[in-house]
């Protein structure tokens, strides 16, 4: 069995915002040490720190973190990438550390600086000058690696979602943020003197409607911006604290490399096998684009009640390895009893969902 016993984030900032002159590392240390003072655990009490980056240049950033957060040299640190995805993969390597007996206490999450992405080039092999790319392919296959903006105008088609209804959920999702600020700010580490979700605004439908048109029914309003932050959780054999949160089952499952907007549904219908739709009382979907959000929900049948009820990414934005992990801390935050889920999609045909409990014996732990 697994506990998560402490969980916080940064803020999320916009790209080029107050977080622009941060590192990834530095951006990472000051949540890990809330972690742990949450906790009550001491730097020595930590056996490995798993962090998911995306953007960044390698080096092994969970090694600065770990670091940089004054942990023990003999803790090495895991960097993993999974694209979006990440931040809830480090979460599901941590409870398979500590159910394994490899280890007691593990911090995991993530950390990413859109800020300070590295400019990217792919060297000529036949000695031309080096040729700029935005982002690696997510597949082998040209005709299945969309660019993902067309991948969520497709899907909104598909799914009969039209432009008004995706604006309405990016409405929604502006709104609750913003009712729910001076709450969420129990989850926040202060950082840079930012202790709220920057980007949350007054989004009213005729200002979404006039949003840029990004692909199709796909607009500025309704899929998240590129952000920066950090969000980590520590993940326990025991169950210390005053409110653990029971991680009950997770799963990562590969979808249609060209649909990754409904990647999480595999990965959904396998946690909840022991726990219908019906019995989630709390629910955090990655909102990248609002047509994923609830072509997803629709696709498992959750009640759009309980999802993302303080306002989800498109009012926040996207810091791609962290975004899974900020899931995580909203789950530990807010979910009062019974059970929460968490879910996220991923380029490449990728989908991650995590089943937390916080009254044992609400359901049974699979075995």
């Amino acid at each position: 069995m697994s506990w998560i016993i402490a969980a916080r984030r940064t803020a999320v900032a916009p790209a080029g915002g107050a977080f622009r002159r941060l590192a990834v590392h530095e951006l990472a240390a000051p949540v890990i040490r809330a972690c742990l003072a949450d906790a009550g655990l001491g730097p020595g009490d930590v056996d490995e720190v798993i962090l998911a980056n995306a953007l960044g240049a390698g080096g092994n950033p969970a090694r600065l973190a770990a670091l940089a957060a004054g942990l023990p040299d003999r803790v090495a640190g895991l960097t993993i990438d999974r694209q979006c995805a990440g931040g809830l993969d480090a979460v599901l390597l941590a409870k398979a550390l500590v159910e394994s007996g490899a280890a007691r206490i593990v911090v995991a999450g993530g950390a990413e600086s859109h800020s300070r992405r590295p400019l990217r080039f792919a060297t000529d092999p036949d000695g031309g000058p080096p040729v700029a790319y935005d982002r690696p392919p997510f597949t082998p296959f040209p005709d299945r690696d969309p660019d993902m903006h067309a991948a969520a105008d497709r899907l909104a088609t598909e799914r009969g979602l039209d432009r008004g209804r995706l604006d309405a959920w990016a409405v929604q999702s502006h709104a609750k943020a913003l009712a729910a600020r001076a709450d969420l700010r129990a989850e926040i580490v202060p950082l840079e003197g930012l202790t709220d979700d920057a980007f949350a605004r007054h989004l009213s439908l005729a200002l979404a409607t006039r949003a840029r048109v990004l692909q199709g029914a796909i607009t500025a309003a309704n899929a998240a911006v590129s952000a920066d932050a950090a969000a980590f959780v520590i993940v326990s054999r025991e169950a210390l604290g005053a409110r653990p949160l029971r991680i009950v089952a997770g799963a990562t499952r590969g979808a249609a490399p060209d649909a990754p907007g409904l990647a999480p549904v595999a990965a959904l219908r396998e946690v909840l096998a022991d726990a219908p739709p019906g019995q989630v009382r709390m629910a955090e979907v990655m909102e990248a684009y609002a047509a994923q959000v609830i072509a997803t929900i629709e696709a498992v049948g959750l009640d759009p009640a309980c999802v993302n009820r303080q306002g989800g990414a498109l009012a926040r934005g996207h810091p791609i390895g962290a975004s899974g992990a900020i899931l995580a801390v909203r789950l530990f935050h807010d979910l009062q009893g019974g059970i929460g889920l968490a879910a996220i999609a991923a380029a490449g045909g990728i989908g991650t969902a995590l089943l937390v409990s916080r009254q044992d014996g609400q359901i049974a732990h699979p075995t």
